[in-house]
């Protein structure tokens, strides 16, 4: 069967091939509401299909968006791509995603290759976003790049990002306002860059502690950011004989792997364990105990993230476009902290 063509279309329609693209791409001129109705039936009749190659060539813009994320199994990156997807497509643009699994060379593999397809913009969730070879990417003007929850080195590229060490202290603030005087940092991971957003929550568990006059020596555990892993490394922190009473986690899902190694050694949270986690991810309102939570406003970042990427785009050579957005945090309070009624298993 003999492709259908535009040619097709607008001779079913008793139009012009002009008039035609006008139609499926919504401009440059108006075209008569009977007219686009005959284009419209013509299409649909003839069952053509525009080629979006084509389109893409002749308005020199793609209407794709890359994403790049460490793993879209674990919930706050699968929400965080969802949200981007959302605002996208309202844009009138589609999203393409590629898991790095935290390694640079994946990560730089689907950078590549979403270059390669001349997306009109990267948006790149970076656990390492000052390696050379992302900095070449992002230096040569023709495709604009953010990074989102993760921040750059100042001036070295545009970000969406959270308050990070601002939600960590407001966590152990909370903490110790319950009376804590030993506050031990859950799930930090290895070799952290200094933008790196555990870096920061390590930091605001830190001066937090200062504050309060505490000392942080052998306070600090390192684990996977994934609640499975995380579970593992949380039964040998609360089986030791000096275990903590109060357990800041630098993410939900590390938190969640801790509430679950704290039931299988027979732990009540918050009696025996206060327990506070990072993201607001939705799972946190149906833990055991319910998790209280340092959240992040992901719909809002998703968007600002999108818009920066269009609005650098769009602009002018010249153009003043902000190069940094940080969103603030709020403390989600349960009953995992100490706060609310407590639910006795059984009762």
């Amino acid at each position: 069967m003999p492709k259908v063509t535009r040619d097709d279309v607008a001779r079913l329609a008793g139009t012009s091939t002009a008039v035609v693209s006008y139609v499926i791409n919504d401009g440059p001129r108006p075209v008569a509401r009977a007219t686009r109705e005959k284009v419209l039936a013509a299409i649909a009749e003839l069952g053509y299909r525009p080629d979006r190659v084509a389109q893409a060539m002749a308005r020199k813009r793609t209407d794709l968006i890359g994403m790049v994320v460490p793993d879209t199994r674990q919930p706050f990156f699968g929400a965080l791509a969802h949200a981007v997807e959302q605002v996208v497509t309202e844009r009138g643009r589609l999203l393409l995603i590629g898991n790095s699994d935290y390694a640079d060379s994946r990560e730089h593999h689907y950078v590549r290759a979403f270059l390669g397809m001349q997306v009109d913009g990267l948006i790149l969730v970076s656990q390492n976003a000052s390696t050379p070879e992302l900095s070449s990417f992002e230096a040569d003007g023709r495709t604009p790049m953010v990074m989102l929850h993760h921040q750059v080195a100042p001036g070295h590229g545009a970000a969406v990002v959270t308050d990070d060490r601002g939600g960590a202290a407001l966590a152990v603030d909370h903490l110790l306002a319950h009376g804590h005087r030993r506050v031990h940092c859950f799930g930090a991971a290895h070799h952290l860059g200094p933008h790196d957003p555990v870096a920061g929550r390590v930091a605001g568990w830190a001066e937090a502690m200062a504050r309060a006059g505490l000392d942080t020596r052998g306070q600090l555990t390192h684990a996977p950011f994934d609640r499975v892993r995380a579970h593992a490394v949380a039964r040998r922190l609360l089986a030791e004989p000096d275990r903590p009473g109060a357990v800041f986690c630098v993410t939900d899902d590390q938190a969640i792997g801790l509430l679950r190694a704290a039931t299988e050694l027979g732990l009540r949270v918050p009696e025996d364990l206060a327990v506070i986690g990072f993201d607001g991810i939705q799972e946190t309102a149906i833990t055991c105990p319910p998790l209280t939570t340092v959240a992040s406003d992901q719909r809002g970042m998703a968007r600002a993230a999108v818009e920066l990427v269009l609005d650098r785009k769009d602009a002018e050579p010249d153009g003043d476009v902000p190069q940094l957005r940080r969103f603030p945090v709020e403390l989600t309070v349960r009953v995992s902290c100490g706060c609310g009624p407590v639910t006795v298993p059984g009762s």
